[in-house]
């Protein structure tokens, strides 16, 4: 019997997790994408921390109720970038959680690489 999609994602989320780890200095940016929204986090997995959170659903992110979905995530990638910046961390480890790298993922991604942060 195939695997269900969420299982596949989560047997690919724990292959991801056994090589990467965050720490104070480089915070894991772990995403997580839901139907409606996308959620990212800045984790230090020494301290079992989260450092910066950001997500679709904040309010008063998103002014247009119109977008899309890459737009959207696009826009979030920014948003933990300059909040990044101000906690003085460039450099992170990401973390996709077991989802494929395009789309929504790719966009959140490409967006914090040009806002400056290094992964």
């Amino acid at each position: 019997m195939a695997l269900s999609k969420r299982d596949r994602r989560l047997r690919i989320r724990k292959r991801i997790r056994k090589r990467i780890s965050g720490t104070a200095e480089i915070p894991r940016m772990s995403v997580f994408r839901s139907n409606k929204h996308i959620y990212v986090q800045l984790i230090d997995d020494i301290s079992e921390k989260t450092v910066i959170a950001a997500s679709s659903a904040d309010k008063g992110l998103i002014e247009n109720n119109k977008a899309k979905k890459e737009e959207i995530a696009a826009i979030v990638g920014k948003k933990i970038a300059e909040k990044a910046k101000d906690k003085k961390i460039s450099k992170i480890v990401f973390d996709r959680g077991g989802y494929l790298y395009h789309g929504r993922v790719k966009a959140l991604a490409d967006a914090a690489r040009k806002e400056g942060l290094k992964f």
